[in-house]
């Protein structure tokens, strides 16, 4: 009898596809199906197996996998999942890899770290259960560049309130989420915190991309600065944010306390401290992720009186966080993708009408 998730191992190194094979066909209803180490052979057996979900080494010999996984994804998309190492490179490239499409990530052992092979065990299995359950459609680039426009049009004409803040919370599918979210918003937007579960050294990576490309001020969060308007500030990969009232502002606020939910940064951690210190002053979205985090404080937000929206099934790589949060009723409205920044903003200042030329 097959199991369930038909798994199928692209790496060069032979000690990792034991060790990933090991992990994959000890686990209830997965199996790996095949191995391959490199692109070449890969591509034979995806048309011979079929899996269902694919991890995929970044670094290889003959085709890399960055070049491997745009032909994937132009031919036969599927979820993917990158195997990659924590180092600086890693997280740039790994970042071009969930731009490209990408389901997930996990970092590589070392191989002088096989003691420690059990710590990802449990991450291994579930990102691939959620994987294979995933919705690996994406929003194309036409809609993207549509919505952009429109969004530069119509956010022309608004003027934020004073002292009012937007919040984010995301994981699995959050980088390219909240990009898409950030693209969206005027340069003069109220300020912006964020709560993105990823590894320490990715952190820096994915706020340098997000600086890069949006049209605000997007960097680490930094402890005891200012959270000023027009900026974006993110929880770096090992320390929780929250947001501390101070004087007639606010400041950022880091800490490497105890994992909450599983993770740290949390979710939970920072739109709760944000419905602390702002109350009825905040907009905040919860989007797509695995887990439940963020729940609790989207409801937290909401009671203070604060605006929520949540994500929708539709455009979320995977609906965890914003379903739990829809079972809760933390939400006040749940958005495409393409709509969370208008929705953030709608109650956060006010606009005028702007003719951008197209519906």
């Amino acid at each position: 009898m097959s199991a369930d998730i038909k798994v199928l191992i692209v790496d060069d190194s032979a000690l990792i596809r034991k060790i990933l094979s090991e992990i994959i066909n000890t686990a209830q209803g997965m199996e790996v199906v095949g191995t391959a180490s490199d692109p070449h052979i890969a591509r034979d057996k995806i048309k011979k197996l079929s899996p269902d979900v694919l991890t995929l080494d970044i670094e290889m010999p003959k085709m890399d996998g960055i070049s491997f996984l745009k032909k994937i994804m132009s031919l036969r998309p599927m979820p993917v999942i990158m195997i990659s190492t924590l180092t600086e490179k890693g997280a740039q490239v790994t970042m071009d890899a969930l731009s490209i499409g990408a389901f997930d990530f996990i970092p590589k052992p070392r191989m002088d770290e096989q003691s420690k092979l059990l710590h990802y065990q449990q991450e291994i299995v579930e990102k691939i259960r959620a994987a294979a359950a995933s919705n690996i459609a994406r929003i194309d680039r036409g809609q993207r560049k549509k919505a952009s426009q429109t969004a530069t049009g119509e956010m022309a004409g608004y003027t934020p309130s004073s002292g009012y803040m937007l919040a984010i919370g995301a994981s699995t599918g959050g980088t390219e989420a909240i990009k898409d979210v950030l693209m969206g918003m005027p340069a003069n937007c109220p300020p912006i915190v964020i709560a993105q579960h990823i590894p320490e050294s990715f952190s820096t990576s994915f706020a340098r991309r997000l600086n890069s490309c949006c049209p605000i001020h997007v960097h680490e969060a930094i402890n005891g600065e200012n959270i000023l308007p027009g900026h974006a500030y993110l929880a770096p990969g090992s320390e929780h944010l929250y947001v501390k009232k101070k004087g007639a502002g606010f400041v950022c606020q880091l800490s490497a306390g105890e994992l909450v939910n599983r993770h740290r940064p949390s979710v939970d951690v920072l739109f709760e401290s944000v419905a602390k210190a702002c109350g009825n002053q905040v907009s905040a979205a919860l989007l797509t992720g695995m887990g439940a985090d963020g729940a609790k404080g989207l409801l937290k937000i909401k009671q203070a009186g604060g605006y929520t929206v949540v994500q929708d099934q539709a455009t979320s790589v995977v609906w965890g966080m914003p379903g739990v949060a829809v079972s809760m009723q933390a939400h006040q409205e749940e958005l495409p993708l393409l709509k969370v920044a208008s929705g953030l903003l709608k109650h956060s200042g006010k606009f005028r009408a702007v003719k951008t030329g197209s519906k």
